[in-house]
């Protein structure tokens, strides 16, 4: 997880001159009698008789109104606050009006395209695994390739030409024992990847000696009951796009698996 959040709200190219007059941007110019009486004289004051003429039908083709999309994955009240203009007009090739703020661009695709980004699950393998745990014993620790894989996402309008590329790239995975009665390899914990994108390394046969990733359990479990094992994998963001052909960083997301240890201590009798 990350402490970034997704914009709640932007403008963008909504409706073509015939369809304002058509929909009257979905029913937001109201002028009947049970209307609001100034306020729809002001909406006809400024998509009918204004300098638009009716909703600009004579430029359809030529530009397109911009309204205000929200975001479902936003806070909505967040929204309203953020996206409060009431629909303009642009023409084809003009950019938006220099002061009306989130109106939509490459930068804003790649915030969007950041929230559909669906991160693999990276379940750390345990080696021996998490209920046959022994005191003293090195564990291997190991995530297969296919889950340390880049992904991206894409968003554009096509209206407009324009696009960006969200791309999350694995890191390092990051182990905590879950007590401090255990030691780490490497000692600090963090586990880099492998050429092939994987992690670690699956327990080999008469393995002996320090895992490259792993860790070693000093106490039992007998009286604490499990361990609470945690894998956490940082996920480095970046994005590319129209006029952004160099990758250009956005918020990392980290995000952690955990599983429960179960450790026991063999006693042995020496004669």
């Amino acid at each position: 997880m990350s402490d970034w959040s997704p914009p709640s709200c932007w403008y963008a190219p909504k409706w073509t001159a015939e369809e304002a007059a058509q929909t009257r941007f979905d029913g937001m110019v109201d002028v009947s009698p049970q209307h609001d009486a100034g306020n729809a004289e002001a909406m006809k004051e400024r998509y009918i008789d204004g300098e638009h003429g009716a909703f600009n039908v004579e430029k359809n083709n030529k530009g397109y109104w911009w309204g205000a999309y929200t975001n479902p994955a936003a806070d909505s009240s967040q929204s309203s606050l953020d996206c409060a203009e009431m629909p303009f007009w642009v023409d084809t090739g003009d950019e938006p009006p220099a002061e009306i703020e989130n109106t939509i661009n490459p930068e804003i695709l790649a915030q969007l395209a950041y929230q559909e980004i669906r991160i693999p699950e990276a379940t750390p393998t345990l080696q021996p695994d998490g209920d046959r745990q022994v005191v003293n014993l090195p564990t291997w620790v190991s995530v297969d390739d296919a889950a340390f894989q880049p992904v991206s996402a894409t968003a554009r309008v096509d209206v407009l030409g324009i696009e960006a590329t969200t791309t999350a790239t694995p890191g390092s995975l990051h182990i905590d024992p879950g007590t401090d009665d255990a030691l780490t390899f490497p000692e600090s914990g963090e586990c880099l990847l492998n050429d092939d994108g994987s992690v670690g390394r699956k327990r080999p046969a008469g393995a002996e000696g320090a895992p490259p990733c792993g860790v070693q359990y000093l106490r039992s479990t007998e009286a604490t009951g499990p361990y609470e094992f945690e894998g956490s994998v940082t996920w480095d963001v970046s994005w590319t796009g129209t006029n952004n052909p160099e990758p250009t960083e956005l918020p990392s997301g980290t995000f952690a698996s955990e599983q429960d240890v179960t450790v026991r201590e063999i006693q042995s009798v020496v004669r």
